[in-house]
């Protein structure tokens, strides 16, 4: 599918999302945000595709929401379109697992989107920021929420209060990325990792990232006895049973996701 301001390609077992506005540096707008939606329901119906990686340029990941199409926009009129909220919607629940291969700027609604992915590769050039207080609004894509239970209630509270931005190795010792290389392999390192999941078994896969997502959503006790039931439900899996006679006879395990 012929896509304006992303591009899509499949790599073995991983699909590859590219944020595509060069002009903008990857400004999220109503046309971006409704592609991005399509070419995620595309690979998740993809069977092929167990693992996802959605990256942007080396100068930007995405600089945030592209300001000149909200500018005029009421309180009405932002509520009735929703404007980005599907896509966070998608992101948030989307059952295969996503890489995020980061450079350059990730900002605002950029950051949002990142936050919202599974596991996060960034190059040491990246900067993270939630500057909406600079334009007298403040983040509206689960940006005070997730930040906040990324770093800690202080760091998240200077960053959203005065939208001062943090570096890469910052953004590592905080918990907020996975791990941060030379700009020159973020991607490929991104790739990596996702061929690195795609190789297990997709249903544990996907139910063990049902899980941890499930850790920011419950109490412990709650939490605890959902990962049990999850737990217990791979032993009916053709992949549970193929796992662990592959660990027996000291051999690859051949997944089917079944």
């Amino acid at each position: 599918m012929g896509y304006e301001t992303i591009q899509t390609a499949k790599e073995g077992m991983i699909g590859i999302i590219t944020l595509s506005r060069p002009q903008a540096m990857n400004a999220l707008n109503f046309k971006l945000v409704s592609e991005l939606i399509s070419a995620l329901e595309d690979f998740e119906k993809d069977e092929e595709v167990r693992c996802l990686v959605m990256t942007g340029s080396e100068r930007a990941f995405s600089a945030g929401a592209d300001i000149k199409e909200m500018a005029d926009m009421t309180a009405v009129g932002m509520a009735m379109t929703n404007h980005f909220f599907p896509l966070w919607d998608k992101v948030g629940r989307y059952p295969k697992p996503i890489v995020g291969a980061l450079s350059g700027f990730v900002l605002g609604g950029g950051l949002e989107l990142a936050m919202s992915l599974d596991v996060l590769v960034a190059s040491e050039t990246t900067q993270f920021g939630q500057p909406e207080i600079d334009i007298g609004v403040m983040p509206g894509g689960g940006g005070t929420q997730r930040l906040t239970r990324a770093v800690g209630k202080y760091k998240a509270m200077e960053m959203v209060l005065t939208g001062k931005r943090i570096g890469a190795e910052e953004a590592k010792t905080l918990g907020l990325v996975s791990r941060v290389v030379p700009k020159e392999s973020y991607l490929e390192e991104a790739k990596r990792v996702a061929n690195e999941v795609a190789a297990k078994s997709p249903v544990a896969v996907r139910l063990a990232k049902m899980a941890v997502n499930k850790a920011f959503q419950m109490g412990l006790t709650d939490g605890i006895d959902f990962e049990r039931e999850l737990f217990y439900l791979l032993f009916a899996s053709e992949d549970k049973t193929e796992g662990m006679r592959a660990f027996m006879e000291k051999r690859r395990p051949e997944f089917k996701g079944k």
